[in-house]
C-alpha cells in the first residue's frame, strides 16, 4: 500500500537562495513509523492545479535529533520544488510516505572506520545524515567530505557543516570546491577531473586505510570519481551512490528502444503487497509493471517514476522482467531479483512481484 501520512509542516525556511528546508512535525503515535536510518528519503505527495506530483526528498538530519527534516531545492520549471520553495508555508499539510531507501550502512559504536563522501549541491541532504550519525555513534570514526557547489553562497548547510566540523575537530575534514567563483588554491577551483583526484588520491584520501565511501550528486559526477577510485585500487564494493539524472545514456535509450517493442500484451501479473494478491493482464496501454498495475487500479508505492528514485522498489519472485534503467538500485540488490517497477518490463508472460520487501 502506498500510505501517505498527511503531516504539519512545523517549520520551513530559506538555506540558500534557491534551497527551502522543511520540517514537518511527526505526532506521537507515528514516531515509530517514521523511523528512519541516515541516508533515507521521504516521498512527498501534494495536488498541484488538479495534478498529483509525488517527489522524494533525502532526510538531512540524524536519527538521533528525533527531527524530520528534507531541503528542496528550486529546479527550473520544477512543479514539486517550486510549489514547495514559493508556496507552502508553516501550518501547512503535506502528504509524506514514510522514509524509505537503502543508502548508507549500519553504525556500530565498535567501528573504527574512514568514510569518504563525494557531494554536489543538494546532494549534501544524505550526506549530511550520514556524517552527523556515523560521528556521534562512532568515537573511532572518521569523515572527509569533498563538496562541489556553484559559488559560496550557494553551499547548503554551510554552516551546519563548519559546526560539525569543530564539534568533532580532527575527525571531520571537509572541502568545498566551487566552479563559478575562483580562490587562490587552484585545486578548489572546478569539478572533479583527473588532475584534482590525482591529487586528492596523494594527498588527502589514503585508499588502503578507506573504508566506505558515498558519493551523491550528478550522473557523471558519480560515475567518473567512482570510476577513478576503483582504478586507484579501491574495491568497486565500498563505493555507494544516489545520482541526479541528466540525461539517458546510448547504452539506456538502446535499451528502452529495444524493450519497447517487447510484447507485453496477455500478461499475467500478481502483484503482493501488504500481504495480499493483486492480480491483472497486461495490456498494450502499458509497458512497464507499474503503470500497468495503477492502471488496474493497485495503489502502490512509488515517486519518480524515472529509475532514481526506489521508492517503488519490488523482488522479482516469479518469472522475469528487463530494466529500462536503473540508477537506484546496487548489484547486489538485482543479484537478489530486485527491481524498479516503473522500468520493469515482463519478459515471460506470467510474472509475479513482491512489494512486502
Amino acid at each position: 500500500m502506498a500510505d501517505f501520512y498527511n503531516l504539519k509542516v512545523a517549520d520551513i525556511y530559506k538555506e540558500t537562495e534557491d534551497t527551502s528546508v522543511v520540517t514537518f512535525d511527526i505526532p506521537s503515535e507515528l514516531q515509530e513509523v517514521f523511523k528512519f536510518r541516515q541516508g533515507q528519503h521521504l516521498t512527498l505527495k501534494a495536488d498541484i492545479n488538479g495534478e498529483d506530483i509525488r517527489r522524494s526528498y533525502s532526510l538531512c538530519t540524524s536519527p538521533f535529533e528525533n527531527q524530520w527534516k528534507v531541503a528542496v531545492k528550486q529546479i527550473h520549471e520544477g512543479k514539486f520544488s517550486t510549489y514547495i520553495n514559493q508556496k507552502v508555508k508553516v501550518g501547512d499539510h503535506l502528504d509524506v510516505m514514510s522514509p524509505s531507501g537503502t543508502f548508507g550502512v549500519n553504525c556500530n559504536p565498535d567501528n573504527a572506520k574512514n568514510y569518504l563522501f563525494f557531494a554536489a549541491g543538494s546532494g549534501i541532504t544524505p550526506v549530511l545524515s550520514m556524517i552527523k550519525t556515523h560521528l556521534a555513534v562512532e568515537p573511532n570514526s572518521t569523515c572527509k567530505l569533498f563538496y562541489v557547489n556553484k559559488t559560496a553562497k550557494s553551499i547548503i548547510f554551510k554552516e551546519e557543516l563548519e559546526q560539525l566540523r569543530n564539534k568533532y575537530f580532527g575527525r571531520l575534514e571537509i572541502y568545498y570546491f566551487l566552479t563559478k567563483e575562483r580562490r587562490d588554491i587552484e585545486l578548489f577551483n572546478g569539478r572533479f577531473d583527473d588532475d584534482k583526484m590525482k591529487v586528492l588520491t596523494k594527498t588527502f584520501i589514503d585508499i588502503p586505510d578507506t573504508s566506505e565511501v558515498f558519493l551523491c550528486g550528478p550522473e557523471q559526477m558519480v560515475n567518473f570519481v567512482s570510476n577513478y577510485l576503483v582504478d586507484a585500487g579501491l574495491p568497486k564494493e565500498l563505493i555507494h551512490f544516489e545520482l541526479f539524472v541528466t540525461g539517458l545514456s546510448e547504452e539506456d535509450i538502446k535499451r528502452a528502444e529495444r524493450l519497447a517493442k517487447q510484447n507485453v500484451e496477455g500478461t499475467e501479473v500478481t502483484i503482493v503487497d501488504g500481504g495480499k494478491e493483486f492480480q491483472f493482464t497486461m495490456t498494450k496501454e502499458y509497458d512497464n509493471i507499474l503503470d500497468a498495475a495503477l492502471g488496474a487500479g493497485a495503489d502502490l508505492p512509488f515517486a519518480c517514476k524515472g529509475g532514481v528514485c526506489s521508492t517503488c522498489k519490488c523482488q522479482v519472485v516469479e518469472g522475469a522482467v528487463e530494466m529500462k534503467i536503473n540508477y537506484a538500485l546496487e548489484d547486489k540488490e538485482i543479484a537478489q531479483n530486485y527491481v524498479l517497477s516503473c522500468q520493469a518490463v515482463p519478459t515471460t508472460k506470467k510474472v509475479v512481484v513482491d512489494f512486502d520487501v
